[in-house]
């Protein structure tokens, strides 16, 4: 199966269709992949990951802000806190098919960074950035809403 129907079948999974797969591509690329690549061009995913995790707090906060007025600060705090974590964005990361499309460096495959949590998470971050300047603060809403957050 070429690269591109790999892109094709995830962004259909992940609800967005990227105008520039470049942003998915850098999305999904770890550190050690890049700094392996012979494609000096290459650029990892650590940028966007800054920036989807800001993202991503203020989509979620919003959200339960409205949706629970009745909730204190400290429950609210408690609450997203849950879905902002490494152990739910890994899993959301798993169940959208990240985890099959990371690029890895050949130490990182090895050492089984497809299943790190670490790695997992901060693709999901990267990929809600890379949503977010491909399609704007409402395509990432539906992104984090639908795989994240869990509600359509």
């Amino acid at each position: 199966m070429s690269t591109a129907v790999n892109l094709k079948t995830l962004q259909d999974t992940l609800g967005h269709h990227f105008k520039d797969e470049a942003l998915l591509f850098q999305a999904l690329t770890h550190s050690s992949f890049a700094y392996e690549s012979k494609d000096k061009g290459v650029v990892d995913n650590n940028r966007l990951e800054f920036l989807g995790d800001s993202i991503l707090g203020m989509v979620i906060a919003g959200r339960l802000y409205r949706k629970h007025p009745d909730m204190s600060e400290g429950e609210l705090t408690q609450l997203r806190s849950s879905l902002v974590n490494r152990d739910h964005l890994s899993e959301a990361a798993r169940r959208t098919g990240l985890d099959h499309h990371l690029l890895l460096g050949k130490g990182e495959e090895k050492t089984g960074g497809r299943s790190n949590a670490s790695n997992l998470s901060g693709a999901i971050e990267a990929v809600v950035a890379a949503v977010y300047l491909d399609g704007g603060l409402e395509a990432a809403e539906r992104f984090i809403t639908g795989n994240i957050i869990g509600e359509n």
